[in-house]
Protein backbone atom coordinates (compact mmCIF):
# COMPACT_ATOMS: atom_id res chain seq x y z
CA UNK A 1 0.00 0.00 0.00
CA UNK A 2 1.55 3.58 -1.15
CA UNK A 3 0.90 6.04 1.46
CA UNK A 4 3.24 8.62 0.19
CA UNK A 5 1.75 12.24 0.23
CA UNK A 6 2.05 14.03 -3.32
CA UNK A 7 0.06 16.81 -2.67
CA UNK A 8 -1.09 18.71 0.30
CA UNK A 9 -2.30 21.88 2.43
CA UNK A 10 -2.69 22.70 5.86
CA UNK A 11 -4.67 25.63 7.80
CA UNK A 12 -4.84 27.59 10.96
CA UNK A 13 -8.06 29.21 11.39
CA UNK A 14 -10.46 28.05 9.36
CA UNK A 15 -14.27 29.18 9.57
CA UNK A 16 -16.22 26.50 7.08
CA UNK A 17 -19.73 27.25 5.60
CA UNK A 18 -21.51 25.13 3.29
CA UNK A 19 -25.65 25.05 2.82
CA UNK A 20 -28.49 25.68 0.61
CA UNK A 21 -30.61 28.20 -0.13
CA UNK A 22 -33.90 26.09 -0.85
CA UNK A 23 -34.94 22.57 -0.26
CA UNK A 24 -34.51 20.44 -2.68
CA UNK A 25 -31.24 21.49 -4.31
CA UNK A 26 -28.99 17.98 -5.21
CA UNK A 27 -25.33 20.12 -4.37
CA UNK A 28 -25.20 22.94 -2.05
CA UNK A 29 -25.35 26.34 -3.75
CA UNK A 30 -23.55 28.25 -0.69
CA UNK A 31 -19.66 27.41 0.22
CA UNK A 32 -17.95 29.93 2.14
CA UNK A 33 -14.29 28.10 3.31
CA UNK A 34 -11.81 30.15 4.38
CA UNK A 35 -8.74 30.24 6.50
CA UNK A 36 -7.16 32.61 8.40
CA UNK A 37 -3.70 31.59 6.53
CA UNK A 38 -3.27 28.08 4.48
CA UNK A 39 0.04 26.41 3.47
CA UNK A 40 1.14 24.73 0.61
CA UNK A 41 4.38 24.20 -1.37
CA UNK A 42 4.05 27.26 -3.44
CA UNK A 43 3.80 29.37 0.07
CA UNK A 44 1.25 30.83 2.48
CA UNK A 45 -1.45 33.18 2.60
CA UNK A 46 -5.11 33.39 4.05
CA UNK A 47 -6.99 31.59 1.64
CA UNK A 48 -10.30 29.33 0.64
CA UNK A 49 -12.98 28.59 -1.57
CA UNK A 50 -16.22 30.67 -2.09
CA UNK A 51 -19.92 29.62 -4.29
CA UNK A 52 -22.69 32.06 -4.28
CA UNK A 53 -26.46 31.09 -5.22
CA UNK A 54 -27.00 33.61 -8.36
CA UNK A 55 -29.82 33.78 -10.32
CA UNK A 56 -31.19 31.11 -12.48
CA UNK A 57 -28.76 28.58 -11.36
CA UNK A 58 -25.70 30.14 -11.91
CA UNK A 59 -23.41 30.71 -9.46
CA UNK A 60 -22.58 34.82 -9.18
CA UNK A 61 -19.59 34.60 -7.59
CA UNK A 62 -17.39 30.75 -7.24
CA UNK A 63 -13.55 30.29 -7.03
CA UNK A 64 -10.64 30.08 -4.92
CA UNK A 65 -10.13 33.08 -3.38
CA UNK A 66 -6.29 34.01 -1.70
CA UNK A 67 -4.53 36.82 -0.73
CA UNK A 68 -1.29 35.30 -2.95
CA UNK A 69 -2.20 34.36 -6.72
CA UNK A 70 0.33 31.39 -6.43
CA UNK A 71 -1.28 29.90 -3.16
CA UNK A 72 -4.66 30.07 -5.16
CA UNK A 73 -3.50 28.79 -8.00
CA UNK A 74 -2.15 25.60 -6.28
CA UNK A 75 -5.81 24.16 -4.65
CA UNK A 76 -7.17 23.57 -8.33
CA UNK A 77 -4.96 21.44 -10.03
CA UNK A 78 -3.26 19.98 -7.22
CA UNK A 79 -6.15 19.53 -4.37
CA UNK A 80 -9.20 19.75 -6.11
CA UNK A 81 -8.09 18.05 -9.26
CA UNK A 82 -11.03 15.62 -10.25
CA UNK A 83 -13.60 18.02 -9.03
CA UNK A 84 -15.90 20.50 -10.35
CA UNK A 85 -13.77 22.82 -8.46
CA UNK A 86 -10.77 21.72 -10.70
CA UNK A 87 -10.31 24.92 -13.15
CA UNK A 88 -12.18 27.41 -10.65
CA UNK A 89 -10.73 31.08 -11.01
CA UNK A 90 -8.46 32.75 -8.43
CA UNK A 91 -10.03 35.75 -6.93
CA UNK A 92 -7.64 38.58 -5.41
CA UNK A 93 -9.53 39.29 -2.14
CA UNK A 94 -9.38 39.81 2.00
CA UNK A 95 -9.80 37.50 4.23
CA UNK A 96 -10.21 38.27 7.96
CA UNK A 97 -10.74 35.83 10.68
CA UNK A 98 -11.87 36.43 14.13
CA UNK A 99 -12.25 33.61 16.59
CA UNK A 100 -14.19 33.91 20.05
CA UNK A 101 -14.50 30.37 20.51
CA UNK A 102 -16.61 28.95 22.38
CA UNK A 103 -19.10 31.70 21.34
CA UNK A 104 -18.27 33.09 18.01
CA UNK A 105 -16.13 32.23 14.99
CA UNK A 106 -16.78 34.86 12.19
CA UNK A 107 -14.87 35.31 8.63
CA UNK A 108 -15.13 38.56 6.40
CA UNK A 109 -14.22 38.45 3.07
CA UNK A 110 -13.61 41.07 0.35
CA UNK A 111 -13.77 39.84 -3.17
CA UNK A 112 -14.48 41.84 -6.36
CA UNK A 113 -17.80 44.07 -5.67
CA UNK A 114 -18.79 41.39 -2.71
CA UNK A 115 -17.94 41.96 0.58
CA UNK A 116 -19.72 38.66 2.96
CA UNK A 117 -19.55 37.58 6.50
CA UNK A 118 -19.91 34.03 7.74
CA UNK A 119 -20.98 33.90 11.50
CA UNK A 120 -20.99 30.42 13.31
CA UNK A 121 -21.89 30.42 16.85
CA UNK A 122 -22.71 28.61 19.83
CA UNK A 123 -19.80 26.13 19.24
CA UNK A 124 -19.33 22.82 20.57
CA UNK A 125 -16.52 21.24 21.65
CA UNK A 126 -13.57 20.10 19.23
CA UNK A 127 -13.40 17.09 17.79
CA UNK A 128 -10.76 15.28 15.51
CA UNK A 129 -12.42 14.46 11.74
CA UNK A 130 -10.46 12.05 9.58
CA UNK A 131 -12.13 11.39 6.39
CA UNK A 132 -11.12 9.31 3.97
CA UNK A 133 -11.46 10.20 0.39
CA UNK A 134 -15.22 10.30 -0.72
CA UNK A 135 -17.05 13.38 -2.51
CA UNK A 136 -13.67 14.94 -2.47
CA UNK A 137 -10.40 12.81 -3.21
CA UNK A 138 -8.50 13.95 -0.61
CA UNK A 139 -7.84 12.92 2.79
CA UNK A 140 -9.21 15.68 5.65
CA UNK A 141 -7.46 15.32 9.25
CA UNK A 142 -8.74 18.17 11.40
CA UNK A 143 -10.13 19.66 14.60
CA UNK A 144 -13.77 21.34 13.94
CA UNK A 145 -16.52 22.40 16.73
CA UNK A 146 -19.98 22.35 14.89
CA UNK A 147 -22.01 25.08 15.21
CA UNK A 148 -25.18 25.83 16.94
CA UNK A 149 -26.27 28.92 15.19
CA UNK A 150 -25.23 30.21 11.55
CA UNK A 151 -25.46 33.94 9.68
CA UNK A 152 -24.26 34.68 6.70
CA UNK A 153 -24.63 38.11 5.28
CA UNK A 154 -23.68 39.37 1.22
CA UNK A 155 -23.56 42.49 0.83
CA UNK A 156 -24.81 43.81 4.32
CA UNK A 157 -27.97 42.05 3.56
CA UNK A 158 -28.55 38.47 5.31
CA UNK A 159 -29.16 35.04 3.19
CA UNK A 160 -31.67 32.81 3.98
CA UNK A 161 -30.31 29.20 4.17
CA UNK A 162 -32.49 26.40 4.03
CA UNK A 163 -30.24 24.13 5.30
CA UNK A 164 -27.12 23.77 6.74
CA UNK A 165 -24.61 20.67 5.22
CA UNK A 166 -21.53 21.70 7.36
CA UNK A 167 -21.08 25.01 9.95
CA UNK A 168 -17.50 24.42 11.75
CA UNK A 169 -14.46 26.42 13.44
CA UNK A 170 -11.30 24.21 12.38
CA UNK A 171 -8.79 26.05 14.03
CA UNK A 172 -6.21 23.40 12.19
CA UNK A 173 -6.10 21.05 10.11
CA UNK A 174 -4.70 18.95 6.58
CA UNK A 175 -5.78 17.82 2.84
CA UNK A 176 -3.63 15.45 1.55
CA UNK A 177 -3.33 13.42 -1.39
Amino acid sequence: MNTSVKRWMSWEGGVDLIAMTRDGLEQPDVIVHMARVVHTPAGSAASGLILLPGDGGQPKLAGFISEDEKVGRYFGPHIFAGTPFENAPVLSGKIEVEIAAPQVARVRVAVEEYSIVSELRKLGELQRADRAPGAFPFHDNSLEARADEVTLTINGERLDLAGIAVAVWAPCGFYSR
